[in-house]
């Protein structure tokens, strides 16, 4: 290794080193929603104890690779049916590429520039909005949750938690597996598309959405124990019902 090399590679992991620590919360912690209390901790998701890692299938424009659904986002939602949005406006950064970079989590960056992408702006401003509007809802993220932050600590860690959930829930090659692929004249029952992807889902039926009849979007619903990032999450069926039809839903390709 040259000398500069060694130079970089000291600095990367000298900032990788200088990560704030998150706050470690016992494995009996209770699980979201659990309580009718609406005061969250560090180690208790609230009010928005209801989690949603959500994927879109963008096909026109084609977005992201053909033989994947995309990642949208994590959503905490309330668990009234209700949700909080943009909750910390000084923590709205501009420049998650900078603080993922910044981090040393380039494979993470190159990870969600493939499949964390906008149809309609940057993948950087989109990510800020992610951020923003539902990134600083997550309470047990909270600064006040680390020792030794440093600004951006818990934007980057949200950031590598949702793709980390995200390749648990590959959608795709649920459908896929159960014959159910994308084609422009083949159409699906909505129970056998529930089905699919509930065996990704811990037997649990996530929310599937339509736009004028052809699949768009899938939320996976969660509770959770201890922290958004070293947590456990507790896969939950959908509250609400999918609003595609019961049969005749179009899973239209992308184009290549």
């Amino acid at each position: 290794m040259s000398r500069t090399l060694g130079v970089l590679a000291l600095s990367a992991a000298v900032k990788v080193a200088l990560a704030g620590t998150l706050q470690t919360c016992s494995s009996s912690s209770p699980l979201s929603c659990s309580s009718s209390s609406t005061k969250g901790t560090c180690c208790y998701e609230a009010p928005g104890g209801l989690l949603l890692q959500t994927q879109f299938w963008d096909y026109s424009p084609s977005i992201g690779p053909s033989d994947s659904w995309g990642i949208h986002g994590l959503w905490p939602d309330n668990c009234d049916g209700s949700y909080d949005e943009n909750c910390d406006s000084s923590r709205e950064y501009n420049d998650i590429t900078s603080l993922i970079q910044n981090a040393g989590k380039t494979d993470l960056l190159d990870y969600m520039n493939t499949y964390w992408q906008s149809n309609d702006e940057s993948s950087e401003s989109f990510w800020e909005h992610e951020w923003a509007t539902h990134g600083t809802c997550v309470n047990t993220i909270d600064p006040s949750c680390y020792s030794d932050y440093s600004t951006g600590d818990e934007a980057v860690d949200f950031f590598q938690q949702v793709v980390d959930l995200f390749k648990t829930l590959d959608t795709f090659s649920a459908l896929s597996n159960a014959g159910i692929t994308p084609d422009d004249s083949q159409t699906y029952y909505l129970s056998d598309i529930e089905d699919a992807a509930s065996a990704i889902h811990g037997g649990k039926v996530p929310y599937f959405g339509c736009s004028k009849g052809a699949l768009s979007s899938v939320y996976y619903y969660f509770y959770l124990s201890g922290n958004a990032i070293n947590g456990t999450y507790s896969p939950v069926d959908s509250p609400n019902s999918s609003n595609c039809p019961s049969s005749g839903i179009k899973y239209p390709p992308k184009s290549s």
